[in-house]
């Protein structure tokens, strides 16, 4: 029995060594390489795993929440050559959230967000170095494009218009450093103009116009009180 015991707690040995050996190694220069994983604190519960290369991740690395059990909410693939990460948020039932690619902590490209626990499309969204910068775009779920702004170095800069759900024009306003600026248009639920006006920087100027079915029904200036009236 006592043979049998002592073969036992071998056994366990080689696998708790066997175990240390596979996960959480340094090279000689105390950098982390190979299989890493990490637990929360007093917990079973993974909170990431994933490959280092002396000291870089390289691969897929899974993340995870307190109580996320298997199912990660979020899975970074990191790239050998340069500091490029492609990136994936998912929901507790592991549906994707949004992805799109970082460069360090800096969101780079086109990023995608979805209906929630749809594989439809709801928004996508143009970054450069970490800035909003290009088209930002809003769909209903049955994929109607709802709204697009544009954007450059993360201010609105020029169109941005609004659909309805049946692909009618509703409004467009126009932007000059992320300030309303220009000519703004209201539509009524048949595509004709309802209000029709200027901003200057981001107050209504000048003669705003009101129509009813396409005819002229009243008249405002703005500022109030400007040339007397």
């Amino acid at each position: 029995m006592r043979n049998i015991y002592m073969l036992f707690l071998c056994c366990i040995y080689f696998m708790n060594t066997g175990y240390a050996q596979e996960f959480n190694a340094f090279d000689s220069d105390g950098k982390r390489h190979g299989k890493w994983q990490k637990k929360y604190e007093n917990s079973n519960q993974i909170r990431y795993e994933g490959t280092f290369d002396h000291g870089k991740e390289i691969g897929e690395f899974k993340f995870y929440k307190p109580n996320s059990g298997k199912v990660p909410t979020a899975i970074k693939i990191f790239s050998k050559e340069n500091d490029s990460v492609q990136v994936k948020y998912f929901t507790a039932r592991g549906k994707v959230i949004s992805e799109g690619k970082m460069i360090g902590k800096d969101r780079v490209g086109i990023w995608k967000y979805y209906h929630r626990g749809s594989t439809k499309i709801m928004m996508t969204e143009e970054y450069e170095l970490g800035k909003l910068h290009g088209e930002q775009k809003t769909y209903f779920e049955n994929g109607q494009l709802t709204e697009k702004t544009i954007y450059n170095n993360g201010e609105r800069q020029g169109k941005r218009i609004v659909y309805s759900e049946k692909g009618i024009l509703l409004k467009e306003f126009t932007y000059v450093n992320d300030q309303l600026h220009g000519i703004t248009k209201y539509y009524d639920p048949n595509g004709k103009v309802k209000i029709e006006g200027n901003y200057k920087r981001d107050r209504k100027d000048g003669i705003w116009k009101y129509y009813e079915d396409g005819k002229l029904m009243e008249q405002k200036q703005f500022p109030i009180g400007k040339n007397g009236s």
